[in-house]
């Protein structure tokens, strides 16, 4: 239960949804924790607090991933509050869902930017500090990145670069930072209309093992990466109940 005492997490896009679960998870691990986020500031206050309730300390601090700026201000913040960097969890991310030939290039350029732009600039401002301790960077892709999704190109596009920046960073910063990732399958949330249950439900139906996934899910296999030896780097480990097979 105390796997990670004495080390400090940040998390980007900590303050809610699967963020959250992952937060909770490191700090039930024994992590303090820095969360990141772009515009749930009342939901990070309540995510902090739910840390502390832990035993643990809890920091947040507004970035947007895709500014060099202030992701450089973000990682100095987490450093400087709790004195150290352990693990990183790059799990910012906008999902949208748009017909390919409809694309305009401003949605390409969001999507790409913050789910593989994102991850590269807080992975390299990162770096010095992992390197001093020999950390973990446990980035969050998708099965979306490995099948293409007709409806979903462009997200579909920058999980894919984030699986092969996950390698590529895995070989180049070796042997001082373990570098994986997560990708999820469906995973159930805001399942509050009928046309959300609906879909749930066929998501569940097509999925070997007869379930959704949960962020609980999640966050338990990047707590497996973030403990686990440092030999385990460059995988990208599909959280899908089998969906993808």
């Amino acid at each position: 239960m105390n796997s990670l005492s004495g080390k400090s997490a940040l998390i980007t896009g900590g303050a809610r949804r699967i963020g959250r679960a992952i937060a909770l998870e490191l700090a039930r691990a024994g992590a303090d924790v820095t969360i990141t986020y772009r515009r749930s500031a009342d939901e990070a206050v309540e995510t902090v607090d739910a840390i502390e309730q832990l035993g643990r300390r809890g920091h947040a601090v507004a970035c947007d991933v895709r500014s060099e700026v202030s992701v450089r201000a973000a990682v100095a913040a987490a450093v400087g509050y709790h004195r150290r960097l352990d693990i990183l969890v790059n799990n910012a991310a906008v999902f949208e869902t748009a017909p390919l030939e409809q694309l305009t290039l401003a949605a390409w350029d969001l999507v790409m930017e913050t789910n593989a732009r994102g991850p590269f600039l807080v992975s390299r401002e990162a770096l010095p500090h992992l390197r001093a301790v020999r950390g973990r960077i446990v980035n969050l892709g998708s099965l979306g990145g490995l099948e293409p999704w007709a409806g979903h190109a462009h997200y579909c596009a920058s999980k894919a670069a984030l699986h092969m920046l996950t390698q590529t960073m895995a070989k180049a910063w070796a042997p001082e930072v373990a570098v994986n990732c997560v990708a999820p399958g469906w995973i159930e949330m805001d399942v509050d209309s009928a046309e959300a249950r609906e879909r749930a439900a066929r998501f569940a139906a097509n999925t070997p093992m007869r379930r959704n996934g949960t962020a609980e899910d999640v966050a338990q296999a990047v707590l497996f990466f973030a403990t686990a030896p440092e030999f385990i780097t460059g995988q990208v480990l599909a959280v899908d109940g089998g969906l993808g097979l």
